[in-house]
């Protein structure tokens, strides 16, 4: 038996008394039990609840009475009491229901009190209130009291924790309303009981009214009735404020508090009214209720606080949105209370010069068109009180603003829009952020492909947007966004932009923009009318100086007639300006006006051509302006539609008979449209007009107007022929004039196009000697305007003289000059006929150069006997020829033995191969293999046997077999070199080593290309001796083969995997090499001078030191201080310094330009009278120094001619050069002195200087005094007329032959030959030479006169040696003149041979396109005449550069001539003479471009120019230049060239050592936006054929790419930014048209994930041109959509610019592809570890596709910011609504995520990870989990009951 039986027994007593003291007996014996008896064991809990489940109210009564004394003292918990109360309140009756109440109320108190009430907040069922409420509906009486009495008892315990205890509960019963019929009422006897609480305690009153605030942004509003629970609530609520306020400021208390209270109350309210409201008619309630809260504060005397501006936010929304005049006039009552009392503490314009009332401008003009009197008046009002305040302004200097609308926070509606205005007004150049979401909507309408992302202003990209929008309004397939936009938007985008029509800058494009939303929007059109007359007011106001605005806004009324509604209004605004009696500037504004109305609408024509009379032409005569408005007007009539325009036929007559210059001019241009369509006769109407011209020569506006007019009568000249002649003579007239002026300018450019129109045949008949007069015209002229008009005009003469010329008219054979003829005969008469031996034997030389040893009586006895005999014969040849030519150890004369080798070898390869052929036909390999073997072997065999003298012919021998082997014979050379190493390093036969160190330099050319070893083995082995060897011969002869050698060094790459020097460090690169070649000659020099070390020294720091070689100079044991000591070896040291001048080519290639100046001012320094130090070279106290002369001499041309190429050396320094050398040889022949140094130097001075006479005339871009030329010809002459010594004979004839282009003496070809001996096109008295020497009229008898006498040494002198010397000297000339064609061939880049076939010379003597060539020919660029202008030359090249073909001249030199043209004429002009650098060298690549497929000269020229080492030096536009234009040069190189070029291009990019890194980052941004330009334009001509340098290109396009920035979405775009939009623009458009292969592997992105760093960076290009190349098609969105996760996992400050790309990708994708982006990246907001990232991209997504879309910003904070407004913005149309309900499940999920997450970062766990967030982001988590919550309230009717409650206690 239970032990409380009997007193479970007695409670049931019908005895209320003996009821209590039984329960009393009850709770006392639990309080006393046992454990097994006591309140938690089973018995004790059974009998608990059975006195409470009793039916006795004195039981029950007493018993919840016990039960909380229990709680009270401890006995019982507060949850086993709570849930003892809970479960017996459930199932009681109805008549205890309050009695339950109370008790639960007391132990929530009691438990608040003991702060032992716990229940989780995340819950908000748990809560004991909560509970109660939710059993039964009998509670909500008592529960409220309870609720009271817990106020009152708790709030001493602190009103913001008890607020903070009942927030869940009466978020609960606010949101169980539309789920429970007598909720409502509940909740607002609740809401009202707490808020009258309230007032009993004023000063602790503020938490409770913002917790009750709070209360009302979760009422339900889905009807008219559940806004009228609203309203009800909302009034208690400010009627308790009020009480509370006026309590609050009695006691002085707390008052500030309270008026930021009531802003948070007005906020509520106001979003509720924006949000909600609108729909049931509740705006004019909260209006009232906001306006009394407003009247309570002003009427107790507070101040206006700065923060009710965003109520002035909230009501400028809400007024651009309200439709009844009763909503309206509410907003306006209590915006202007607003405004009044703002003024009365403070001026509206505060420091920053912009507020925001202003937004209210352009509403308020709109309602000022309101049928409603009184709306009209307060809106007229509200404006006037604006208007002052507009005024001030715009005299108010533009601040900065003082605040900072941009910080984390959330965003609004009206936060949105005042932040726009805050960045247009303040920002001082377009900022991409403020309208890249418009950009995207332009964009999308007008389907571009590629986004252009340079920075466009917001008001631009608006008009933009606005027009597109019109014409989208034609098609039905609007989105529903647009409509939106179009529906809700115009008033309040018209109203940011209607404040910035007073910025000081913005004001233009404000009204732009303006008019433009009067088009798209028809309901605009009153109130932008409207507009017009109050800004016109405003800017007249006297305080401003923006006069000029009035007619840019008068401008706007032609916009408006758009609309048909506004046609009447508009001409009754401008007729009262069109009175007979209004200010001439109106009336002729208003005319203007009016046809601009025209142009919009034709309705308007009757009441313009009224205006247009042409009797009103003589009324308003004597008014300027009024007549040339109407003349304007009738102007654009006529051009916009001639139909109109003949209809005021007599009005243009009227405008020609004017006396008036401009006004006749404008009727001219009138007439000139109708004749251009044919609605009137030209001819016709001449003979009418003529009679009216004005003095056309006087006066440039009617010569202008008058050339236009006259273009027309091209047609039907025939027809008219008198009247065509006096108009073609007008337009000749006029383009002839030189008169000063703009306008003179104008009209000579009119009269050059309109001449274009004319038939040139008919032209060239009726204007006399018109093809003289054109040309002398056009190289006269220097204005470029004029020049550029010319340009079609001489193109079409042009064209039209090649299309007429004579065909097939046989040219008269030229019979050729007499100096070809006796090159031509020398072989007949010098030599003996049949005497091959004495020949051979008598004139070696010669022999060897022009005769050819191949027998022509073989029998035929068989292939083998018949080839012994051919090879017999040659070697015959060789032996005697080896044992004739004596080289003396004279370097110089081993050079020429070389020469003279070469074609003997070339001629006995061609017999050999012939016979072989002949015989036996085989492969070409095999034929060039055998006869180069053969021949091999004869030389080894010889010159084994041989005599020294022999031995050293026959190595050189050998070195010119391998220069002139095929590249199929490499093996022979290969051989060659290993014999000629093994001489080399025989160190006991001198003869041997010096002859095989010159011959190895030419070896190594036959190489091949990939023999890296053998090459660097000759090098070592030069190296090697030339350290070693203690002879002054071979080490001069080892500098000579390594300078050959430097000219064709492997490159570096090759050498280091390939090569290992022989006791040098390993892998060494080719420059390292070039340094210790140059470095080892200066120093070898250093030792033989040591008075040049200094010098020399400086020259090696040039060079890093990687070798053990010792720094000083001087020191070695070879040490030869007296150059009188050297003797015979003066030639030793020439050699060291050939060497070095054979080096530039190679320096130069890699960038060591210093160097090769040091170089250069070194060798000039040796050579007397070019160095003023040394002037005598052979006097009694000669200088060390002139030891070196004579090497000096003979490479100072080589370093020249190179340095002229590449355009490092001036023409004054050219002619100091050739003065040097004539004084030097005629100081060397005055005086007579013993020894070998004078004969020596006289030799190799007068040798070099004929090579530099050569060199410089040969190009033509220099001129040379005829009498220096003269003076040094004849010097040579006195060389070899007189006694002198043998050497000083040959010197001086190879001084002749040299200067006329022989070549004698420099294998490496620094000469070139001329085209055409016959050409004579130079002035015969011109006292320039400027060409080669044989090609020039001047030199004729000269040079002939030299030539013969020469020929007749070589014939008839009794001196051998004389003869032998001449005959040699000839034949040089000789074999370079036959060998001119074949030389060109094989130098071309170009492998096909019909590239070169020479180009037709049948042109007319007068022919246009030669007398411009023959002009630029004889271009003068001394400076002694007058000086073309530069435009001049520059349009001439660019004229020819249209030619259909040239005249076969010297185009090489021109072109070259030209492109240092600006250079040599700037340091000449006159002060005020400008000249545009870049741009003729510009012109002249573009015309060798042109014409390089016909021009040899001009192929040659481009392959030197974009020849990587010439590449570098050219200037910024001229790489660009080339770069751009790099489809051009496929056309013309080969394959292999193109290989070269693009490889070239790659390593100028990327190689850390190339010129480019020295260029700033926006130059270095310019020259890979002309690569990506070319390349682009490469791949339009690449095909199958051009698969073998496809892989270079894209090679080249891999690099770019490397080097492309990251596209960055910055709020203002620097510079650098800017540029990286353009390169990434031309890179898209090249990229998509790469092979889609090589792109996917280019673009691919590794599959696990995006990486960090450098890598990270990369990775992101990828993305952003796989979004680029998605949007032009070139690449399918499924590649973008794989890489979803990846870009949503990673950290946003990394991968915020890739999500704009994926952004602006998808504005080209169609609404189920956005829908499924958004979907996922909601989703996946749930599970990354950077939700930061996801939410930037929901925001961006977001952003472009909601209506808000004109108003928001690009910035990673704001759109993550805007959220609230454009997610359920986006969410709420009805193409995404499919999607809404679960993007807001995931929504919440990752909302809980993020705010259990910031809630452990607020507690300080920041190491808090259970929710996988990366703690980079910890720095967000406030900010993200009060936008989630911000953005699941705003979405929260998609979410069921029980998730609205847990949001609605998020923060609580």
């Amino acid at each position: 038996m239970n032990s409380y039986t009997l007193l479970l027994e007695k409670i049931r007593v019908p005895q209320p008394s003996l009821q209590k003291f039984a329960v009393i007996s009850i709770f006392e014996k639990l309080r006393s039990a046992p454990s097994h008896l006591d309140v938690n064991s089973d018995s004790g809990r059974d009998a608990i609840s059975q006195c409470l489940h009793s039916n006795s109210t004195s039981v029950v009564d007493q018993s919840i009475r016990e039960l909380c004394r229990l709680v009270r003292d401890g006995k019982i918990e507060v949850s086993r009491g709570l849930l003892e109360l809970q479960s017996a309140l459930e199932g009681c009756n109805s008549r205890f229901v309050d009695i339950f109440v109370k008790g639960i109320g007391f132990l929530v108190r009691f438990s608040f009190e003991k702060s032992e009430l716990s229940w989780r907040s995340d819950s908000p069922e748990t809560h004991p209130f909560v509970k109660v409420l939710s059993c039964r509906t009998e509670v909500h009486t008592e529960l409220v009291q309870q609720v009271l009495l817990f106020i009152v008892q708790n709030k001493r315990l602190g009103v913001a924790e008890v607020c903070k205890f009942l927030g869940p509960f009466l978020n609960f019963s606010v949101l169980r309303i539309p789920f429970s019929d007598s909720s409502s009422l509940f909740t607002r006897q609740l809401i009202l009981s707490v808020a009258s609480l309230s007032c009993s305690f004023p000063s602790e009153a503020v938490p409770v009214v913002k917790l009750l605030t709070g209360c009302l942004k979760f009422f339900p509003r889905n009807n008219a009735e559940d806004l009228k629970t609203i309203l009800y609530v909302a009034k208690y609520l400010v009627d308790s404020f009020t009480v509370v306020l006026i309590q609050l400021v009695e006691i002085n208390l707390k008052v500030n508090e309270a008026q930021l209270c009531a802003l948070e109350m007005l906020e509520t309210l106001l979003q509720l009214c924006s949000d909600y409201c609108n729909c049931f008619g509740g705006i004019e309630p909260i209006m009232e209720l906001s306006n009394c809260l407003f009247i309570v504060q002003k009427e107790l005397g507070l101040r206006y606080l700065p923060e009710f501006s965003s109520v002035i936010l909230s009501l400028f929304v809400i007024i651009t949105w309200a439709e009844f005049e009763h909503e309206q006039l509410a907003v306006l009552k209590l915006s202007i209370l607003l405004l009044k009392w703002k003024n009365e503490h403070e001026h509206l314009v505060g420091e920053s010069g912009l507020t925001e009332e202003l937004l209210f401008i352009f509403p308020l003009i709109n309602l000022a068109s309101s049928p409603s009197k009184s709306v009209r008046v307060a809106a007229t009002d509200f404006l006037f009180l604006l208007e002052k305040f507009v005024v001030d302004l715009l005299v108010m200097p533009r601040k900065q603003p003082i605040t900072n609308i941009e910080s984390k926070s959330t965003s609004k509606l009206e936060t949105i829009i005042y932040r726009l205005l805050q960045r247009l007004w303040f920002q001082d150049q377009p900022s991409l952020s403020s309208s890249y979401f418009l950009s995207f909507a332009s964009i999308a309408k007008t389907n571009i492909k590629v986004i252009d992302s340079q920075p466009k202003s917001w008001l631009s990209q608006l008009r933009e947007y606005s027009l597109l929008t019109v014409e989208r309004q034609k098609s039905p397939l609007n989105s529903q966004t647009e409509e939106n936009i179009l529906t809700e938007m115009p008033l309040v985008l018209g109203s940011v932009v209607a404040v910035l029509v007073i910025h000081h800058s913005l004001g233009n494009a404000a009204i732009d923009s303006l008019a433009a939303l009067g088009v798209m929007e028809p309901k605009l059109s009153v109130s932008l009318l409207l507009a017009i007359l109050f800004y016109n007011k405003v800017f007249c106001n006297n305080k401003s100086d923006f006069h000029s605005m009035s007619l840019k806004l008068l401008g706007m009324l032609p916009s408006l007639a758009s609309h048909s509604m506004m046609i009447p209004l508009v001409i009754q605004t401008l007729l009262p300006m069109l009175q007979k009696d209004a200010r001439p500037v109106l009336y002729a504004t208003a005319t203007r006006l009016l046809c601009k109305t025209w142009e919009v609408t034709d309705r308007v024509f009757g009441t313009l051509q009224g205006i247009l009379h042409p009797k009103d032409f003589i009324e308003f005569s004597s008014d300027k302006n009024i007549s040339i408005s109407m003349a304007a007007s009738i102007c654009d009539i006529c051009r916009k539609n001639p139909d109109r325009g003949v209809d005021l036929i007599l009005s243009v007559s009227a405008c020609i008979e004017s006396r008036d210059p401009t006004i006749q001019a404008l009727g001219f241009q009138s007439l000139a449209h109708l004749c251009e369509t044919d609605v009137v006769d030209f001819y016709t109407a001449w003979d009418v007009v003529a009679k009216h011209v004005l003095d056309y020569m006087e006066d440039p506006i009617v010569a202008n107007g008058l050339c236009i007019l006259l273009r027309w009568g091209a047609m039907d000249v025939e027809a008219y022929s008198e009247a065509s002649r006096s108009v073609l003579q007008i337009l000749w007239e006029v383009g002839n004039l030189r008169q000063a002026g703009y306008r003179w300018i104008k009209a000579r450019v009119s009269a050059f196009e309109s001449l274009a129109y004319y038939e040139v045949d008919y032209i060239q008949k009726n204007i006399p000697d018109f093809k003289k007069r054109n040309v002398e015209l056009l190289i006269s002229e220097d204005n470029p305007d004029v020049l550029q008009a010319m340009e079609g005009f001489e193109v079409k003469i042009m064209t039209f003289e090649h299309i007429t010329r004579r065909r097939l008219l046989k040219e008269k054979r030229s019979t050729g000059n007499k100096i070809e003829k006796l090159l031509d005969v020398i072989p007949q008469v010098v030599f003996t006929k049949g005497q091959t031996s004495k020949n051979v034997n008598e004139l070696a030389g010669a022999a060897l150069l022009c005769l050819s040893f191949t027998p022509k009586n073989l029998h035929n006895l068989g292939m083998s006997k018949e080839l012994l005999d051919l090879h017999a014969m040659h070697e015959d040849v060789l032996l005697e020829a080896a044992e004739s030519l004596q080289l003396s150890r004279n370097i110089l004369l081993a050079l020429l033995s070389l020469q003279s080798w070469k074609p003997f070898m070339q001629r006995w390869m061609r017999a050999v191969v012939m016979f072989i052929d002949a015989k036996a036909p085989s492969s070409v390999l095999d034929k060039t293999s055998k006869a180069a073997n053969d021949i091999f072997k004869i030389l080894c065999r010889i010159a084994e046997e041989s005599i020294p003298r022999s031995a050293e012919n026959m190595a050189l021998a050998m070195g010119a077999l391998c220069v002139v082997l095929p590249p199929s014979a490499h093996a022979v050379a290969s051989s060659a070199s290993k014999f000629l190493l093994k001489w080399l390093l025989q160190y006991e036969h001198e003869h041997r080593q010096w002859a095989a160190a010159i011959a190895l330099g030419f070896v190594s050319i036959g190489l091949h290309a990939t023999d890296y070893k053998q090459k660097f083995q000759i090098i070592s082995g030069l190296l090697k001796v030339l350290s070693d060897s203690k002879s002054i011969l071979v080490n001069g002869a080892c500098g000579v083969g390594l300078g050959f050698i430097c000219q064709d060094l492997p490159t570096g790459d090759e050498a280091a995997d390939d090569f290992n020097l022989v006791e040098e460090t390993d892998q060494m690169k080719e420059a390292n090499l070039l340094g210790k070649i140059v470095r080892t000659l200066a120093l070898k020099i250093c030792q033989f001078i040591p008075s040049s070390s200094y010098s020399l020294q400086s020259l090696c720091d040039y060079f890093p030191v990687d070798i053990d070689h010792q720094d000083g100079c001087g020191t070695s044991e070879l040490s030869y201080n007296n150059s009188n000591n050297m003797g015979e070896d003066v030639w030793g040291v020439a050699g060291l310094i050939l060497g070095l001048g054979n080096s530039v080519s190679t320096i130069y290639r890699y960038g060591a330009h210093d160097a090769l100046l040091k170089i250069k001012a070194l060798i000039t320094s040796w050579i007397p009278f070019v160095n003023p130090g040394l002037q005598n070279p052979c006097g009694g106290n000669e200088k060390p120094e002139i030891s070196l002369s004579v090497g000096s001499c003979l490479a100072l041309p080589i370093v020249v001619a190179f340095f002229r190429r590449v355009e490092l050396i001036d023409d004054g320094e050219l002619d100091h050069l050739v003065n040097g050398y004539r004084e030097l040889i005629s100081e060397l022949l005055s005086v007579k002195k013993s020894g070998n140094f004078h004969p020596s130097l006289l030799m190799a001075s007068c040798l070099g200087a004929g090579s530099l006479l050569s060199s410089i005339l040969s190009e033509g871009s220099h001129p040379i005094k005829a009498e220096d030329v003269k003076s040094l010809m004849e010097l040579f002459r006195r060389c070899y007329t007189n006694p002198y010594p043998s050497t000083i004979h040959l010197g001086g004839m190879l001084g002749v032959v040299n200067a006329l282009g022989a070549g004698a003496g420099i294998p490496t070809g620094v000469y070139s030959w001329p085209s055409n001996l016959q050409a004579a096109h130079e002035q015969k008295d011109s006292p320039y030479i400027r060409g080669p020497i044989l090609s020039c009229p001047v030199c004729e008898p000269l040079s002939t006169s030299y030539m013969q006498e020469l020929f007749l040494v070589a014939q008839d002198s009794k001196d051998q040696q004389l003869r032998r010397h001449a005959a040699w000297a000839l034949s040089f000339l000789r074999h370079q003149w036959w060998s001119k064609e074949f030389q060109a061939v094989k130098d071309s880049p170009q492998s096909n041979l019909n590239d070169h076939m020479p180009v037709s010379q049948s042109f007319s003597e007068d022919s246009t396109v030669l007398k411009l060539s023959m002009w630029l020919l004889d271009l003068d660029c001394s400076g002694m005449g007058a000086i073309t202008d530069v435009n001049t030359v520059a349009a001439v090249l660019r004229y020819l550069s249209r030619a259909p073909r040239l005249p076969s001249v010297d185009w090489g030199s021109i072109i070259r001539r030209c492109m240092r043209y600006e250079d040599q004429i700037s340091g000449k002009l006159s002060t005020g003479q400008a000249v545009k650098k870049g741009n003729l060298r510009q012109e002249c690549i573009q015309f060798s471009l042109a014409h390089a497929n016909q021009l040899s000269s001009l192929l040659f020229f481009l392959d030197e120019l974009s020849d990587l080492p010439r590449f570098r030096t050219l200037e910024l536009n001229l790489q660009s230049f080339l770069l751009r234009h790099l489809a051009d040069l496929i056309k013309i190189f080969s394959g292999s060239r193109l290989e070269k070029l693009f490889d070239h291009m790659a390593d100028y990019i990327c190689s850390p050592t190339s010129s480019y890194q020295v260029y700033n980052p926006a130059q270095k941004s310019y020259l890979r936006v002309s690569l990506w330009e070319g390349l682009n334009l490469c791949l339009d001509e690449a095909s199958t054929e051009s698969a073998e340098y496809l892989t270079n290109m894209e090679k080249c396009m891999g690099l770019l790419f490397a080097f492309l920035p990251v596209m960055h979405f910055d709020a203002n775009l620097d510079p650098d930014q800017a540029n990286s939009h353009k390169e990434w623009l031309e890179a898209v458009r090249c990229l998509r048209k790469a092979r889609h292969g090589y792109l996917m592997s280019l673009l691919e992105v590794p599959e696990v994930g995006l990486v960090q760093g450098r890598q990270l960076a990369e990775t992101i290009k990828r993305i952003q041109a796989r979004a680029r190349l998605f949007m032009i098609g070139s690449v399918p969105f499924t590649e973008l959509a794989k890489l979803k996760a990846y870009i949503l996992n990673t950290e946003s400050a990394g991968i915020w610019n890739v999500l704009v790309e994926v952004v602006s990708t998808l504005q080209h994708a169609d609404g189920g592809i956005k829908r499924q982006w958004l979907v996922d990246a909601v989703d996946i907001s749930c599970i990354t570890n950077y939700p930061s990232t996801a939410l930037q991209f929901i925001g961006l997504l977001s952003s472009s596709c909601c209506k808000y879309m004109p108003l928001l910003v690009l910035d990673p904070v704001a759109v993550v910011s805007d959220l609230p407004i454009t997610l359920p913005s986006l969410l709420s149309e009805s193409s995404w609504k499919e999607v809404a309900e679960s993007v807001v499940l995931s929504l919440w999920t990752s909302t809980e995520r993020i705010y259990g997450w910031a809630s452990h970062l607020a507690s300080g766990d920041d190491n808090f990870s259970l929710q996988g967030i990366d703690k980079s982001e910890n720095v967000n988590g406030l900010f993200l989990s009060r936008i989630m919550y911000h953005v699941c309230v705003s979405l929260k009717h998609y979410l069921p009951l029980e998730k609205q409650l847990r949001l609605a206690n998020l923060f609580f």
